[in-house]
């Protein structure tokens, strides 16, 4: 995919974690980022993470907004009605400068229409035979990540950054077998 001659697409992988933080009516909490990891689909190995409890929060958000307006498109895992909405929420809290439109392609909302099987990044992968797992984590994992322990912010690193590997893979299978619909503009 180019965007004009000779300058090939540059597509940044992402996914974030993220803690309840208050609730703001009955049952449904907000929620504070707990962790980004980013990398270049063609290049894994360009992952940067930033972790809440280890790295400033205003850093950890100014630190992807420099990856995010690198990008052409970013791509994930449900992040056009997740991940970006958070991590815009956590902007506008921040007193940051908020997302601008982006070129998306979600694995989950731009596969092709389908029924009676789960959407979620670890069932594709496994039904795909993607060589990369899902870190599962219990909800005791959970307590100690979301509890910013040394022990938790290494769950939560592992977490994090698994998905985005997994996610690289995910993306590239479906796009080979023609799973995927076009990228869409995601409008803040």
């Amino acid at each position: 995919m180019k965007i004009s001659a000779g300058h090939p697409m540059r597509v940044l992988c992402f996914d974030i974690e993220n803690r309840p933080l208050s609730y703001w009516i009955p049952d449904t909490p907000t929620a504070e980022i707990t962790a980004i990891a980013a990398a270049w689909a063609d290049d894994p190995k360009t992952m940067r993470v930033w972790l809440l409890g280890r790295d400033d929060p205003e850093a950890m958000l100014i630190g992807f907004i420099e990856l995010y307006d690198q990008a052409d498109m970013v791509t994930g895992h449900y992040i056009r009605k997740h991940d970006l909405p958070i991590i815009n929420g956590a902007l506008i809290e921040a007193g940051l400068r908020t997302l601008g439109p982006k070129l998306t392609q979600d694995t989950k909302l731009d596969m092709v229409a389908k029924s009676d099987i789960p959407a979620t990044q670890e069932h594709l992968s496994d039904m795909l035979g993607i060589p990369a797992d899902k870190y599962h984590m219990t909800q005791a994992m959970w307590r100690e990540a979301n509890r910013l322990t040394a022990d938790g912010l290494a769950l939560t690193e592992r977490r994090v950054t698994d998905d985005v590997r997994q996610h690289i893979k995910l993306r590239a299978e479906m796009i080979q077998r023609g799973l995927l619909k076009a990228p869409r503009v995601w409008r803040p």
